[in-house]
């Protein structure tokens, strides 16, 4: 039975090019687990968009002499045509600046206001006294109160991920004027979650299956004790307030908005379907299954704050079913930035690699237990050593030898030997652990089993060479080329959430797979002259 599959995808802030670290952390293993997915029937959903209310993108124009859409509209198209060549299968991909996303926003504060979740209150905030103008958290700067790192800004701290409020900070300065900022007197709305510490609690520890650091991190917030946060800010960028009890200057701030993302989206998403109601069948359905696919920097936006602001409704939203945040990929010892400068933007990544080379680098390496460290070297020897010399070379000789002895067309095989048939149960038993490996969304574990039906194919075309049989016993090079294109068959279904691109061109040699699992071969189906699936990257040494 078909289940309905939300795939959530954090929002990225359209305030710069993403890097590599972005791409392996949240939006590739987000793609390659809906395509698992869409494989094997279900009803699969998956949203996302640019982040355009982010203070990152107020603090980008500012410096730039620019609007905020200026900076928006440049790096919201930059994403679009990056995914568009990453070969990205977004259901839809869209903004926090639409209509629809600002009334679900408004509809939310409302829902949580009237059950009493939402509260006015007065509190401190930092001034810029040379600015004359109070500081959202983006713009302030300081020192880590946990790691003492130097360059830790108002909301977060990119070295040790830790989530910050501003007045926490050591020797705070302002960003726009490098001032020390001042405590003044504002007032703001608040959104209770400590509310909802027990509720939040009974939801995490009924989970299985999650991975520990997610599990243990959400849980360690709870002990600490979960504190009410301000959901307003005075700024002039972003969703006005459905109330105007507050006065002028107010926004809702992107901490709060951000998430609801994921719930406009798919209402967007209904209603340019034709069906206005459709977002439902994953929103208010107890068969449907929500995974959300983040970095580890939110892993107490998408386990804490956002269920707790879905239970502040009372609406029977779904809550998240999974979190399968991955951790930190590092470029030379220093976690991926794109504002501090560190890693390949995915833009780079793109001019020096084939999209599907890249996809198959980077998902070999996702950080899903543990930071990992990459280089531009690294992405290049995988590509090298292990796509291109024991998939890319196996295809292409199978398919080579098929056309040159076969008439140039899949052989009708003799009775299969203890060989034949081991690989083939080999090949089957590792497709079979790969699902389950993408149940658990371990990624990199499914595609090593990939990978490892295609070492077991090359190793049995080394056994048997039918290169050699082809001149002493031709029926029986029919058979092993027939028996390792069977294996090629499979193979390829382990690997075609991860090469999209071409995978599609072996969909044209072989036929488009039933499902999740190695379809007998077409005897007679022609095969032309084959050409290769990857080129070899050169290597520079660093």
């Amino acid at each position: 039975m078909s289940t309905p599959v939300l795939v959530a995808v954090a929002w990225p802030y359209a305030s710069g090019s993403r890097h590599l670290g972005h791409l392996a952390g949240a939006y590739l293993p987000a793609d390659i687990y809906a395509r698992h997915q869409r494989m094997l029937g279900n009803e699969v959903l998956m949203v996302s968009g640019s982040d355009v209310h982010g203070t990152p993108i107020t603090v980008r124009a500012e410096d730039e002499g620019v609007t905020p859409d200026d900076i928006v509209n440049r790096y919201h198209g930059e994403f679009l045509r990056q995914w568009d060549e990453l070969g990205m299968q977004w259901d839809l991909y869209t903004t926090t600046g639409t209509k629809n996303h600002a009334e679900t926003t408004q509809e939310m504060f409302l829902a949580q206001l009237e059950n009493g979740h939402i509260d006015r209150r007065v509190t401190d905030q930092f001034f810029d006294p040379e600015k004359q103008r109070f500081l959202p958290d983006r713009y302030i700067e300081g020192t880590c109160p946990h790691c003492e790192y130097a360059e830790a800004r108002g909301d977060q701290c990119d070295n040790c991920g830790r989530t910050l409020d501003a007045t926490e900070l050591i020797e705070p300065r302002s960003k726009l004027s490098g001032a020390t900022p001042e405590l003044r007197e504002t007032e703001h709305y608040y959104y209770r979650y400590s509310d909802f510490a027990d509720q939040l609690r009974t939801f995490l520890e009924a989970k299985q299956g999650w991975r520990p650091h997610v599990l243990n991190f959400a849980l360690g917030w709870l002990e600490e004790g979960l504190l009410d946060r301000a959901i307003t800010r005075d700024i002039e960028w972003g969703i006005e307030l459905p109330v105007d009890d507050l006065g002028p200057g107010k926004r809702i701030y992107v901490w709060y908005d951000a998430v609801i993302g994921y719930l406009s989206a798919s209402k967007e998403w209904a209603q340019l379907s034709g069906d206005a109601d459709a977002w439902k069948h994953w929103w208010h359905n107890d068969d449907a299954r929500h995974v959300y696919f983040i970095g580890k920097d939110n892993i107490p936006f998408h386990t804490l704050f956002w269920p707790a602001q879905l239970m502040g409704t009372k609406a029977g939203y779904h809550l998240p079913d999974n979190v399968p945040a991955n951790q930190y990929v590092t470029f030379k010892g220093g976690k991926a930035s794109a504002s501090r400068g560190i890693g390949l933007t995915i833009e780079e990544g793109l001019d020096r690699f084939e999209p599907d080379a890249l996809r198959y680098a980077l998902a070999a390496a996702f950080p899903e237990q543990a930071d990992t460290e990459i280089s531009e070297d690294q992405i290049a020897r995988r590509i090298n050593d292990e796509l291109v010399a024991t998939w890319g070379n196996l295809v292409n000789r199978v398919l080579s030898m098929m056309y040159k002895t076969c008439d140039g067309a899949i052989p009708a095989p003799g009775e299969l030997e203890p060989e034949d048939q081991e690989l083939l149960a080999t090949v089957d038993a590792l497709l079979e652990k790969s699902a389950g490996h993408f149940e658990a969304v371990e990624l990199r574990a499914a595609l090593r089993s990939a990978m490892d039906g295609a070492q077991a194919a090359n190793q049995y075309l080394n056994a048997t060479e039918p290169w050699k049989l082809a001149k002493t016993d031709p029926d029986r090079a029919k058979t092993v080329l027939f028996v390792a294109l069977s294996a090629i068959n499979g193979v390829r279904v382990g690997l075609m959430p991860y090469l999209p691109f071409t995978s599609e061109r072996l969909n044209e040699v072989l036929g488009v797979p039933s499902g999740w699992r190695r379809d007998e071969l077409e005897v007679g189906r022609a095969i032309a002259k084959p050409q290769p699936l990857f080129a070899k990257v050169e290597i520079t040494e660093e």
